[in-house]
Parts: structure tokens; sequence; C-alpha cells
């Protein structure tokens, strides 16, 4: 090949992919053979061996996305597999075990619920592992989104307390876990009493069961309130969560599991005096490979737990997967995993 090198034999013409070709409910998600994609310079085209299913692939598929989304689409924001062809972009060759995420993967470009898909090298990160590929394709949306809301969006150190509101979405059980990794002591909630063991199970040290009202919960703990707090559930909470921390703590707005994104009438008055408030949305280069490495290993070692929901197998699951995600029964990620 004239601008890049192949792992293996050469790459058949087509592919199965999922795809949506119109706006819809379970039935638009459409199992086709179509041209395997071609590697633009720069890019890296990667076969296909795990991924996440996510609720940004929901939205997409009910045509709930903004505009840069277009149809027909290949959706799938994340996924894990082995790079098939490269040109040296980022130091990535022909073989290695790689992730990728984000970047308008899946949105404005065809992303991962296909055999091969190809990605902006920057979005790459090369990994080696021996853990199966139903755990590794649970974690890359899913780590970098908790691990830059704890870093970018909060700067956590050992020693902090941090509260996670939300707790029992898939990034509050990862947030738990990489922030018990970290050192700290975790406040993390629920909104079901019969779900707290879930939040005891991955080393939340206070499960908190959630009526709206946070902070006499947060307060009988930590006078002074959390050192950090995660905000999951979004604006309808906000200012409770707000006042769960002590001054010069920090809350940072990741997600809104409640659907409200906006405040009506917001001012600034009313974040506390002292507190300060940031948000996080990141992209695969908040990741690091050498993070991520460490994350695997401490998987491996048993330091770190997955919070995997259910395994695929198969495109023709993507369906089943996207509807146990949408009914939000089994706490965790939902994985397919394409066999070879």
């Amino acid at each position: 090949m004239s601008e890049g090198t192949a792992a293996g034999d050469s790459v058949p013409a087509t592919m199965r992919a999922v795809v949506v070709t119109r706006p819809g409910g379970l039935d638009a998600l459409e199992i086709k053979d179509v041209p395997v994609p071609v590697r633009k310079p720069g890019w890296v085209r990667i076969r296909v061996k795990a991924f996440g299913v996510n609720e940004s692939e929901v939205t997409t598929r009910k045509g709930e996305s903004d505009a840069e989304v277009t149809y027909p689409r290949v959706p799938g924001i994340e996924g894990v597999g082995v790079v098939e062809e490269a040109d040296g972009a980022g130091g990535l060759r022909p073989g290695q075990q790689v992730a990728t995420m984000m970047g308008n993967m899946g949105r404005s470009f065809d992303g991962a619920y296909a055999q091969y898909v190809t990605v902006p090298a920057a979005q790459v990160i090369p990994f080696e592992t021996s853990l199966p590929w139903e755990v590794v394709g649970a974690l890359p949306e899913m780590f970098q989104t908790a691990y830059g809301s704890l870093t970018t969006g909060l700067g956590l150190r050992a020693g902090q307390t941090l509260l996670i509101r939300g707790g029992t979405s898939t990034v509050g059980l990862s947030a738990a876990t990489i922030a018990k990794d970290f050192g700290a002591t975790v406040l993390s909630t629920t909104r079901s009493p019969g779900r707290t063991g879930e939040l005891t199970a991955v080393g939340v040290d206070h499960p908190l069961v959630d009526d709206g009202t946070l902070a006499a919960q947060v307060r009988a703990l930590l006078p002074d309130g959390v050192d950090a707090a995660l905000e999951l559930v979004g604006c309808s909470v906000l200012a409770d969560t707000l006042s769960t921390v002590r001054s010069h703590g920090t809350v940072c707005f990741t997600g809104a599991l409640a659907g409200q994104w906006t405040i009506p009438d917001f001012t600034p008055f009313m974040i506390p005096s002292g507190v300060r408030l940031t948000s996080y949305a990141g992209e695969a280069t908040d990741l690091p490979a050498d993070v991520f490495g460490h994350q695997l290993q401490a998987i491996a070692e048993g330091r770190l737990k997955v919070p995997v929901a259910k395994v695929y197998h198969g495109l023709e699951q993507v369906r089943a997967a996207q509807a146990h995600l949408e009914s939000g029964t089994t706490p965790g990620k939902h994985v397919v995993v394409l066999d070879d």
C-alpha cells in the first residue's frame, strides 16, 4: 500500500455494520453490508472487537441529536480493537490493541457499530492487556468521562472527600472506583434504597439515598461539607449539590440524567460564597495512554471494578442492548463483542 501498511491479508471490500438510515425506534437499527471505510491520511483503520452502548447512540437513533448528526449513519461513539491500517501518525502501527472514542465519531462520521471503523489518530489510545474484549469494551467513554471529571473538572487528590450525585450510572460507578484508587473518601447517591448495595460493591464509603435534598445528609457526615462533588443528575438538583460542598470546594457539572440542562432565570448568586462551579465535556485526549494502562492493570489486579451490565455477541444483538439500556433496569455498561 502506498500510504500505509495493513495487518495480515487484504481487507475485504465490504463489511457488516449497523446503519441508521432514518430516525426511529429500535427497528431503525438495520444490519447492512457496506463498503469498508477508506483510511484518510493521519487516520487509522481499526478492526472492531467490542464497543459499549451509550445514551448518545440512542439519541442519534431517535433523531434527537444536534444538527451535526446526519443520516445514513453508523452509530457508535466508542470502540476497542486492533489497528488494521495506519500511516505512522501518533506512532500507531498495525496489530496494536487500541481504544477510540468521541470526536464526533458515530455522529458526523461513521462509528464503531461495525466490523471496521476509521478515526483520526489523535483520538486513538494504544494499550496492552490480556483482559477480555468484553471488559475492555466497557471502558473508553465511561472511564474517560469519569477520569476527566475527577481530574480536569475537580482536581481530586488523595485524602479528599467526594460526593457523586447519580452514583448508579455507569459514569458514577466508574468515578467511584477511580476515586477510591486515588485515595479519596467517596459518598455516592441512588434514588432507590434497594440499590445502595451496588454502591457499596464498588467501594463507596457512604451510600446515600437521594430524595431530592442531600445537604442535610452530607453535613451530618461532614459538617463542613465535601471537598468535591460530581454532578451527574443535572440542573434540577444543582443548587442542592452546591450546598453540600465546603467553602473553596468544587462542583463539576458533567451530566444530566434527569434531562434538565439549563436553569431558568439563573443567577450567579445561587452559588454559595466561596464554592467553585466547573463543567466537564472532554475528549479522548483527556485519557492519556499511561493512565488508561494504569486502569487496565488495576482491573487485572482487582483494585478497580468494571460495572458491566450485560455482554452481547454480534451486531444482531445491538437492538437488544439499546432496549436494555433504555429500560434502565440493569446497572452498568452494556457491551457488544464482535466474535471472529
